[in-house]
């Protein structure tokens, strides 16, 4: 039979291996803490790296401080493959569509004498309505999808009628593995231009509720896309895309028309030549300028 001192060191053993035990479930712990909030850092980061890639150059600043802080190490655009993204959502077309398009002034004046566009209800119908691009390094033709983005395509078909379009650069290429896309639509050439009025997102953007994480999530957009560049939600201007390869890029560019074979190939010629600084990201090499954007 154990003595009283016996049982008094056994019950210390025993204390002592349930305060040992407790340290280390609270050790364990703090380090799940650590290592998950160190995998949500990563994912908000890869997010903002995906939203910051197609935007006006009115937040230029910012973004080419991103990109040369990383040039050395590694590129702003790296984020998986297209091939492990999602495809862009199945269209559902959202209650009042085209009913109410409203174009309010930017913060930005006109950057080439305009008319904004007509307001309230637009026609969805035709569903398509075919465009010719002429540039100097070759024809894009394209067809623009008033079915899906209305608001869209009446803002881009009032300025084309315009002229808002002839005679201007384009000015951005983007090369990156999963960015492959040529930017135009801005009569300075520096990325900070505009029609002096912005309008809401529409396909995809609009196939989510406000608040849904996937908005932030990159989709793909694909080869033979052409979609509005904007500077966050509801700034799209006159600064358009076009998809020259799949591409990532969250679905917060509202996609609006495609683009021929024979437009494609002026593309692939354009990216071929890079971009002119040799990174991943800038004027194009070879100089495009759009001469005019005729509706068919």
């Amino acid at each position: 039979m154990p003595t009283n001192e016996q049982r008094r060191a056994t019950a210390k053993r025993k204390l002592e291996r349930q305060l040992e035990n407790r340290a280390e479930r609270e050790r364990k712990r703090r380090q799940y803490t650590i290592i998950g909030s160190a995998v949500g850092a990563v994912l908000v980061v890869a997010a903002v790296v995906a939203t910051i890639v197609l935007v006006n150059r009115d937040t230029e600043t910012q973004t080419a401080s991103a990109s040369t802080s990383t040039t050395e190490t590694s590129s702003p655009f790296d984020v998986p493959p297209p091939t492990e993204t999602g495809a862009l959502p199945e269209f559902v077309a959202p209650e009042g569509l085209g009913s109410d398009c409203q174009y309010p002034a930017s913060a930005e004046a006109a950057s080439k004498p305009n008319n904004p566009p007509r307001t309230g209800k637009v026609p969805t119908d035709p569903a398509l309505v075919s465009a010719s691009m002429e540039t100097d390094q070759g024809n894009i033709g394209l067809q623009l999808d008033n079915g899906k983005s209305p608001c869209t395509v009446n803002s881009f078909a009032s300025l084309a009628q315009q002229g808002f379009f002839n005679d201007t650069p384009c000015h951005r290429l983007t090369t990156s593995d999963s960015l492959g896309v040529l930017q135009c639509g801005d009569p300075t050439g520096e990325g900070t231009g505009g029609p002096g009025y912005q309008f809401a997102n529409e396909y995809p953007t609009d196939q989510y509720q406000p608040d849904d994480p996937a908005l932030n999530a990159p989709v793909v957009y694909p080869r033979g896309t052409l979609a509005m560049a904007n500077a966050g939600p509801g700034t799209n201007g006159s600064q358009f895309f076009l998809v020259y390869k799949d591409s990532q890029l969250p679905p917060q560019y509202t996609v609006f028309g495609t683009i021929d074979e024979t437009g494609l190939a002026t593309l692939d010629k354009i990216a071929a030549e890079g971009v002119a600084d040799g990174g991943p990201d800038g004027a194009p090499k070879l100089a495009t300028t759009v001469k005019s954007i005729q509706l068919d």
